[in-house]
């Protein structure tokens, strides 16, 4: 699948990016819950596609990380197209400069648990065992 042939509106998106630059993260305040996210740009070697980041997602995502987007979806915010994990989508650092191999599914089934603890930086082998 190719960035230039994404629409708006377009479910099950399936694919492999790089992270040509990263925003600033903000928080917003989202039916009374405090949310983290971000905005990247993010090409396939041909075209561009602004990805929105939430959440823990934002912290894993770096300037040159290599992303594979399973079910992702595409909408329309302000007239520009954007790719997002959505509520069912996932996604994982396939290789690049973060390195981690963390899903946004294996974040979502610990995210309560992880409160209070710290990342250290330093990247573990294996994070998928949790």
């Amino acid at each position: 699948m190719k960035i230039s042939e994404l629409k708006a509106g377009q479910g099950n998106v399936n694919i492999e990016i790089t992270v040509k630059s990263v925003e600033e993260p903000r928080t917003i305040d989202k039916y009374g819950r405090k949310i983290r996210l971000a905005n990247a740009v993010v090409t396939d070697g041909e075209s561009e596609i602004k990805l929105t980041l939430w959440n823990d997602d934002v912290d894993k995502v770096k300037e040159g990380s290599i992303i594979k987007i399973t079910n992702g979806y595409i909408n329309e915010f302000q007239g520009e197209k954007q790719l997002t994990t959505g509520k069912f989508g996932k996604m994982e650092i396939a290789g690049g400069k973060s390195g981690k191999k963390e899903s946004k599914e294996d974040k979502d089934s610990s995210e309560d648990s992880e409160e209070g603890f710290e990342d250290s930086g330093e990247e573990s082998e294996d994070t998928e065992d949790y």
